[in-house]
């Protein structure tokens, strides 16, 4: 409870007690009608009336020695106030009433109370504005402070940013957060946007649904094509294998390696190297068989003075080649050619022997050379040894001869 004493008074301004007289009381708290206002209640005492909280009481101050009761800010014996209203006199000065200070005012308890000469006036505290006699809170919220959200509260308002955003320095404005430089949670690349952020992938990877994370793109599944032989993915990439006895051409092809050329190869002395698609054959520099005797490389020749040579071909002449797998047919692949020709012979060619499978056949291009074409597609790995042989017959000299070319064709394993 607030306690009003009018002694107080007397103690904050002993002045007053000069002023104090003997005259008739006038209760102006039953004469005057609403003397007070608000939560304030009247007090009545000699001279006047204070209006004070309800919950306050008033002490009468004992009275000064060698006075009589007195009536707060009445009349001096034999003399009239001599100030304006809201001042008391002090000697020969008027001096202002802090009606503030000494709880004279009829603030709301939601007001401030702000002295000035003679009076008061009540203020709302910052965030609220007066309406009447009450202080209503401002919706700073209505005069769009705020760049993106604002919050209002009592007296107050604060400001929010969208997601992705943060307050700058004047808590109004919005600023982009770099969320690539607080650690986004990309697993790769991060690229900053207004607001966001973007995951991205690099090369050989892709995005997960996520957004986030990134797979690894197995290339090798797209296409039977990635690789000539044999795609093997890697994180990110995927390379390319070739099968032993080949060797990578660029970054996909195989290409035979040539052991015969290179070294590589383990042929003994008194053999030959032939190269072959994945690999080399090791064969008899000479492979002349009786009665056939050997006169140059790859060359044997039956005399004819020996009589078992009657029957035989003149000469065997011994050639090598090699063939992919799955070559499209028909397909020239060996063109024979005559060394030796007579005038006036007339000269044909045919598969002797060596196709039992008929995967092969000649055909003549004139009476000097003939090509062997194949037939048939076929897969290896696969070995043919064809006596591919020459007839020579002169009508007018009633000659006939024979020479044969044996001729070993490899197939290699693949289609390449």
């Amino acid at each position: 409870m607030n306690v009003f004493s009018i002694a107080s008074v007397f103690q904050a301004f002993p002045h007053l007690s000069s002023l104090i007289t003997l005259s008739s009381d006038i209760n102006e708290c039953e004469t005057i009608a609403e003397p007070c206002q608000g939560e304030m209640k009247c007090f009545n005492h000699y001279g006047g009336y204070l209006c004070l909280p309800r919950s306050a009481s008033v002490i009468t101050a004992p009275e000064p020695s060698g006075q009589s009761e007195s009536s707060l800010f009445g009349l001096s014996t034999g003399a009239f106030n001599p100030c304006p209203v809201g001042y008391v006199a002090q000697g020969e000065s008027c001096i202002d009433v802090d009606e503030c200070e000494l709880n004279l005012h009829n603030c709301q308890p939601s007001q401030h109370c702000i002295n000035t000469l003679g009076t008061y006036t009540c203020q709302c505290s910052d965030g609220y504005r007066k309406i009447g006699q009450e202080c209503v809170d401002i919706d700073e919220c209505m005069y769009r402070y705020c760049q993106h959200r604002c919050i209002n509260y009592p007296g107050s308002f604060s400001c929010q940013c969208e997601p992705g955003f943060q307050l700058a320095g004047n808590n109004r404005s919005c600023v982009d957060i770099n969320e690539c430089e607080m650690g986004a949670p990309c697993q790769q690349r991060c690229y900053n946007t207004h607001g966001t952020f973007l995951c991205r992938c690099e090369q050989g990877y892709d995005l997960d649904p996520d957004g986030f994370i990134c797979n690894d793109i197995d290339e090798c599944s797209y296409s039977s094509y990635m690789c000539q032989f044999q795609c093997v993915n890697e994180p990110g990439q995927f390379s390319c294998m070739c099968p032993q006895g080949y060797q990578l051409l660029g970054s996909r092809l195989c290409q035979d390696v040539n052991e015969c050329e290179s070294g590589t190869h383990q042929c003994a002395e008194g053999q030959s190297c032939v190269n072959i698609h994945g690999g080399y054959h090791c064969v008899d520099s000479n492979r002349c068989l009786d009665p056939y005797i050997h006169v140059s490389e790859n060359r044997c020749v039956c005399p004819t003075v020996k009589p078992e040579c009657r029957d035989l071909p003149f000469s065997i002449i011994h050639r090598y080649m090699s063939i992919t797998s799955e070559r499209s047919v028909p397909s020239d692949i060996f063109q024979i050619q005559a060394t030796s020709v007579f005038p006036g012979a007339y000269n044909t060619f045919h598969i002797r022997s060596g196709d039992d499978g008929r995967d092969f056949y000649i055909r003549q291009i004139n009476n000097i050379s003939a090509m062997l074409v194949l037939a048939q597609k076929v897969s290896g790995p696969k070995e043919y040894s064809l006596d591919l042989e020459m007839m020579s017959v002169n009508s007018l000299m009633s000659y006939q001869s024979s020479s044969t070319l044996r001729l070993s064709i490899y197939v290699g394993p693949y289609a390449f």
